[in-house]
């Protein structure tokens, strides 16, 4: 019989993994708050929703990061993914989340870099999986290999 070996998982892995699903279960509870009508001050109740959602699925988008790490523990590109996904997390969700609850304005212009920050985050995970295209060689007999 063969003994399972674990999988020897980076740290930055293991804590995208965690810090995904507390963030995963932070947005449930602010979702229940949001819908058992806290006021919303300074911010429409479309832009908590809007922002609850994104930072749910960023969450997975985290997770999904780590897991991947598993796989690719020196992929640089992936730890670059999960970092823009807790700086647009941090940027667009939780700055509008205080925007609406605590009335605090200071740092409204930095939403749309959190946004970026999500966009850039998916860019570079797909960038960790597109395949490296070697140049043909030409053999002295001047062929061309792949």
């Amino acid at each position: 019989m063969e003994s399972f070996k674990p999988f020897n998982t980076p740290r930055w892995a293991s804590i995208y993994i965690a810090l995904g699903s507390l963030l995963a279960a932070a947005s449930v509870i602010l979702a229940a708050i949001a819908a058992h009508g806290t006021s919303v001050s300074g911010s429409s109740s479309g832009m908590v929703q809007n922002a609850l959602h994104l930072m749910q699925f960023h969450a997975l988008g985290l997770i999904l990061v780590g897991i991947l790490g598993e796989f690719r523990p020196s992929e640089k590109r992936l730890q670059l993914a999960g970092a823009l996904f807790i700086l647009g997390t941090l940027l667009f969700s939780v700055n509008i989340l205080v925007r609406a609850w605590a009335d605090l304005q200071t740092f409204k212009a930095l939403v749309p870099w959190g946004g970026t920050s999500f966009f850039l985050g998916w860019l570079a995970l797909s960038l960790t999986y597109v395949r490296k295209v070697r140049p043909a060689q030409v053999t002295e007999s001047g062929d061309q290999t792949h």
